[in-house]
């Protein structure tokens, strides 16, 4: 009995070491390890905005030739411009049978010929040995009538010269915006509000006539 008293206390001692013996330390978990990587990445919502802003830039100036003065390249611009709204002015006073058309047109060529002529000579005055500029690089309008016989001369005229004379009132106002000759802004003034007396004009017959 003594005997096995004793292997009985030697068992319950082992047990009792082995309960209170330290238990290693466990490695980091996935959980614990995830926030670690998170902080480290960039936000991927930073990342598309930051995409999106080079995306979205505003290009508006590479148009221009920075290189070359603004007012000879409007003037090259504008003087093509007006050759246009002469050209089809002319094509109206040979197809068109409505007096209003035929006064409008004669009205067109009489200002836009002036103003190239006044245009050639700041052009010769400003910058004698600049060539022909890149020009401005903006959408012009239309620059001929539509051949289209299913609609009537009258209505395919007043349509381009609309969107011709709406090239020509923006052309004009990025003029009033970059210009610093005080002949090239009162030019471009008058350009705004005679085109868009004009156009207001044209916008009635369309309705009258053709609607």
């Amino acid at each position: 009995m003594r005997s096995w008293s004793i292997l009985s206390l030697l068992l319950i001692f082992s047990v009792l070491l082995a309960a209170c013996a330290p238990v290693a330390p466990a490695g980091p978990s996935a959980t614990s390890a995830q926030p670690v990587a998170e902080a480290t990445a960039p936000p991927a919502e930073e990342n598309t905005q930051a995409a999106g802003h080079d995306a979205h830039m505003d290009h508006s100036n590479m148009m221009m030739d920075a290189t070359q003065p603004f007012d000879a390249q409007f003037i090259d611009s504008m003087i093509e411009h007006h050759q246009g709204a002469v050209t089809m002015a002319q094509a109206a006073l040979a197809e068109s049978e409505r007096a209003e058309i035929i006064a409008l047109a004669n009205a067109i060529i009489a200002a836009q010929e002036g103003e190239i002529a006044q245009m050639l000579a700041w052009r010769a005055a400003w910058h004698p040995d600049l060539p022909a500029t890149t020009g401005m690089g903006m959408a012009m309008g239309d620059m001929s009538i539509a051949e289209d016989a299913s609609q009537p001369f009258d209505q395919r005229f007043l349509t381009a010269m609309i969107s011709h004379h709406q090239g020509a009132i923006d052309m004009a106002r990025m003029a009033q915006e970059m210009s610093d000759r005080p002949e090239i802004d009162d030019l471009a003034a008058a350009i705004i509000v005679a085109q868009e007396a004009e156009i207001a004009q044209m916008q009635g017959w369309l309705a009258e006539w053709f609607e």
